[in-house]
């Protein structure tokens, strides 16, 4: 790994090294701009002479720059999407060694836009895999925020605790002007983003920088959000303050500054509040030359939506500064701690062939976690021809946990077995560094093209654990009566390192007119190197020797990698109706390592090998309507649990045995996505289906029996399941716009079908068990209704429906639970200073058992009133959860199981908070009607 990374720093320095024989003083400036007299940005400008071939792209603002120009006389050609190419001759003029062109005006070409523009219908344009929703026409009030605006668009849901979604698929990245925002963290940007700086937000399927750059898609696409600024509000700033205080001791305290030049963006953002309101998401990390993973996040909306109570704070810089048009630098530093109490009760069932087990639990929670977060990125275009970006990465947490749970055992016929006492205590730190790379060399203006790429990721995890588990036994035949008791206390210490490298190089050779060649190689490595100590204690701490039946003390070293290597080659043609590729590649794996405890010793070595096809089409029906199928294949390693050649255990009475002989699994993941409608009339229509199967699907087999003398006793082994494993889901959303966008009807909704396959026994010594098919089917509906005749009046009705369905081929343990959500969303200017509004949603649950009296019925409602010069300040009287009904239910679906889980949320209280708000740009004046400024969310519209 070592002489790649040196090969590519002494490749790159070597093509800057030549670039400097080359320098010229010549520097060529211009502007380009529509007929409207507005600033057309993302242009290719080539600058052409027998000299120079030179090219770039215009900025925001809609300027380009050529510096060390060589040729006197040359030619400058301009082209973009939906307007019509230019070309013109210059000569500098004797003497002088910079030169001013006079601004470009674009015309239209009216046979290629794709943008279709209707009086009171959102302006929408369909490029490929981006759709791209214009903002000037959404009805939104002063001071709202980038959130607010994506409740508007079409195929664009945002939750109550914040997620986006689009297109039935999960953000997992917001970029503002192409770049990430606080590492791409989408509620970090939605938020806290002022709206009316938006010029155009972009829901994109992205596939990588390596596909942005040379046009080649490969793997699954990632679903992303880009939102553009309009350029007059690149110079300015524009600040937030907000302070509140209310009921229950609930508190919040806000600010955000934002400064702009047209070279230099400057964000600062701080919360600290006890109202479950995170302002980062530390699971999300940015981009960089190669994929990692992202998005998630940990929910918190302002009316609590996330599980348990948090008291949090945090604070954030992030800064972008563009030296040239050819360098730019941007990155951001994250802190954050939050401190959450979760309860939970839980019911989970067991499918075995001689009947059910249900297992019990009431569990309270607390966890510390403080978290860190550096992200850096550097790009650079040496010449028009050569680029580079860099992004380096830190990160750091650590976190403590208590926790404490009575549970109860039930075996078939409902029979108490034992209950369990569990007492926990956890902490942990992870530092983790990280770069990526990439280099593109553009060989001809053809296409001919070579590019690469590398990462480097390293982390590592101490850990401590103390558990006590004090198990009561029961007299089956007298469910009053205890039969004995057992105590066992056990201490672990863990040091997991690991570290991933990876390259791949492409090389792309035109072969005709829509024709090129790919030929493509990617390497990738995992190494693990973990340690695992754990020792047991009884009541009065002696310590509890191992025995036949009881495994609790080991001390084991694990030293492994997962290593894959993929050449492939494929075809792809392109013209303006269709657009394919066609090919195949082949991906050997290697599972390499050994293991060991106090008295074994294994060697791990497994090899494999795959052949994949490699196919995506994608198909232009007119400039609203486009459809793409996407075929990808991926292999994964087995977790270090799994492949463990010994038993551990936390207690005696639940020991985990690993298979080193498990094969890595590999999926086949097809998804077709259709977008398409009638803009004109304010129709659209987005679908997607997305397939996956498995081959050896890495499975369990669980033991389960109940012992006389110690309850229940668990095994769990793994194993690759020979059948194919599968799963698909499905996901449409029709949306249709009257009067001017006063009335908007949507219907959305989706099928999902998962397989899971387990192998269960009530006999700790069967080497069989018995096979389950858990076949679950997901159902999903909702209709929508928004009347927004202005910016002073918005109504939202709705209901959704889910349906969750599970049928087990072992027995006949089908389940199904069902819940009904009506809806209703508002707000109103009551003057044009005093607003109201309120959010209230009803849920209607059955099928949760035990768990179904839970169907909140929640009440959020405020009322405000701007105030002071200009009315920059707002205060605010909040309710939140008016009936104190706040909970969460969910159900889980795996294997040979099913979880059905209720734990607690933010409940009843009133907030009173004061808000000051500024924005100050050139030549726009100051914003004067504020009403929810950045990190403050209204009610979802």
């Amino acid at each position: 790994m070592d002489k790649l990374l040196r090969a590519i720093v002494c490749f790159c320095l070597m093509v800057i090294g030549t670039q400097g024989f080359a320098q010229s003083k010549r520097t060529v400036q211009g502007m380009l701009l529509d007929t409207e007299s507005r600033p057309i940005s993302g242009a290719s400008v080539r600058l052409i002479s027998a000299e120079d071939s030179m090219g770039t792209s215009s900025s925001q603002a809609g300027f380009y720059t050529f510096e060390q120009v060589k040729a006197e006389k040359f030619k400058i050609r301009v082209s973009s999407l939906g307007f019509d190419a230019v070309e013109r001759e210059y000569e500098f003029p004797a003497g002088k060694t910079e030169l001013n062109i006079p601004s470009f005006v674009l015309k239209v070409n009216e046979n290629m836009i794709e943008e279709v523009v209707v009086k009171g219908v959102l302006t929408v344009q369909v490029k490929g895999d981006t759709v791209e929703y214009s903002t000037k026409d959404l009805k939104l009030r002063e001071g709202s925020v980038a959130e607010d605006a994506l409740k508007k668009l079409q195929g664009v849901e945002v939750d109550k605790d914040g997620n986006v979604t689009a297109q039935g698929e999960t953000v997992t990245k917001v970029r503002i002007n192409g770049k990430d925002f606080f590492g791409g963290d989408v509620k970090t940007a939605t938020k806290n983003l002022p709206a009316n700086i938006i010029e155009k937000i972009q829901v994109v399927d992205d596939y990588g920088d390596m596909a942005n750059i040379t046009g080649n898609k490969s793997g699954d696409s990632e679903k992303i959000i880009n939102i553009q600024i309009d350029p007059k509000y690149n110079k300015g700033y524009m600040t937030t303050l907000r302070a509140g205080y209310g009921t229950e001791e609930r508190y919040q305290a806000t600010a955000m500054w934002m400064g702009m030049t047209d070279k230099t963006q400057v964000s600062v953002l701080g919360n600290l509040n006890n109202i479950n309101a995170p302002l980062f998401d530390f699971n999300t990390m940015g981009g960089g030359a190669r994929r990692r993973s992202g998005g998630g996040g940990r929910g918190g909306g302002m009316f609590g939506g996330s599980t348990g109570l948090t008291d949090l704070g945090s604070i954030g810089l992030n800064i972008r500064h563009d030296f040239s048009e050819k360098l730019k630098v941007y990155g951001s530093y994250s802190y954050g701690r939050d401190d959450n109490t979760t309860l939970t009760n839980s019911l989970t069932q067991y499918y075995f062939e001689t009947g059910d087990q249900k297992q019990s639990s009431d569990s309270t929670a607390n966890n510390i976690l403080s978290s860190h977060r550096f992200e850096g990125n550097l790009e650079w275009n040496i010449t028009d021809k050569d680029y580079i970006k860099l992004t380096p990465q830190f990160g750091f947490n650590g976190s403590t946990g208590n926790s404490k749970s009575l549970g109860q055992l039930f075996a078939e016929n409902d029979v108490l077995v034992n209950s369990d006492d569990r007492v926990e205590q956890t902490s942990s730190d992870v530092p983790r560094f990280g770069i990526s790379g990439l280099y593109n060399r553009k060989l001809s203006d053809k296409g001919r093209n070579l590019f690469m790429n590398f990462n480097y990721d390293n982390a590592s995890t101490t850990s401590d654990y103390e558990g006590i588990l004090n198990r009561l036994l029961e007299d089956p035949a007298n469910a009053e009566t205890s039969m004995g008791e057992i105590y066992e206390r056990t201490v672990r210490e863990m040091n997991n390192k690991s570290w991933n490298a990876g390259a791949s190089v492409s090389y792309l050779e035109p072969v005709s007119q829509y024709g090129k060649l790919e030929i493509a190689y990617d390497f990738n490595k995992n190494n693990y190197n973990n340690k695992q100590y754990q020792d047991a204690f009884d009541e009065d701490g002696t310590g509890l020797p191992n025995t036949d039946e009881r495994l609790l003390n080991y001390h084991y070293d694990q030293d492994y990698s997962f290593t894959t290597h993929r050449i492939g080659a494929s075809y792809a043609f392109e013209n303006d109706k269709i657009k394919y590729s066609l090919g195949a590649a082949v991906q050997p794996s290697l599972l390499r390592g050994n293991a060991s405890d106090d008295d074994n010793h294994a060697i791990i070595d497994r090899t494999n090998l795959n052949w994949m096809p490699i196919a995506r089409f994608e198909y232009k029906f007119s400039r609203q309507k486009n459809i793409s199928i996407n075929y990808s294949g991926s292999s994964s390693e087995p977790s270090i649990n799994q492949i463990l050649p010994y038993a551990v255990g936390n207690t005696s009475t639940n020991i985990v045995y690993g298979n080193p002989d498990l094969n890595p699994e590999f999926r086949h993941s097809m998804n077709l996505r259709y977008r398409g409608g009638d803009f004109q009339k304010g129709n659209t229509f987005f679908a997607m289906l997305n397939g996956n199967l498995t081959q050896d699907k890495i499975v369990t087999f669980n033991k389960r029996e109940v012992s006389a003398e110690n309850g229940l006793l668990a095994e769990t082994h793994y194993l690759n399941e020979s059948d194919p494993v599968y799963s698909m889901r499905s996901f449409y959303h029709y949306g249709k716009s009257l009067k001017e966008k006063t009335y908007n009807l949507m219907l959305m909704g989706g099928v999902t079908y998962n397989k899971n396959i387990s192998y269960t026994s009530n006999d700790l010594a069967a080497i069989e068990g018995v096979k389950n098919i858990a076949n679950n089917y997901v159902f999903m509906q909702g209709l929508m209704f928004r009347y927004n005749p202005s910016e002073n009046l918005e109504i939202n009705p709705g209901v959704r429906y889910s349906y969750n369905y599970t049928r087990n081929t072992l027995g006949t343990n089908n389940n199904n639970v069902s819940t009904w959500t009506p809806s209703l969303i508002g707000s109103v200017n009551i003057t044009p200073s005093t607003i109201f509004g309120a959010d209230l949603s009803k849920n209607f649950n059955t099928g949760y058992g035990p768990l179904t009296n839970a169907n909140p019925f929640i009440i959020n409602t405020y009322i405000e009133q701007k105030m002071l010069k200009g009315q920059r300040g707002t205060i605010r009287l909040q309710a939140f959860d008016l009936l104190n009904e706040q909970t969460n239910l969910s159900r889980t679906v795996q294997e040979n199981m099913m979880l059905d889980r209720q734990t607690n949320r933010l409940g009843r209280y009133f907030l009173l908070t004061f808000t000051f708000k500024l924005q100050k740009f050139s030549g726009v004046a100051p914003v004067e009607d504020n009403h929810y400024p950045g990190g403050m969310r209204r009610p979802r519209m």
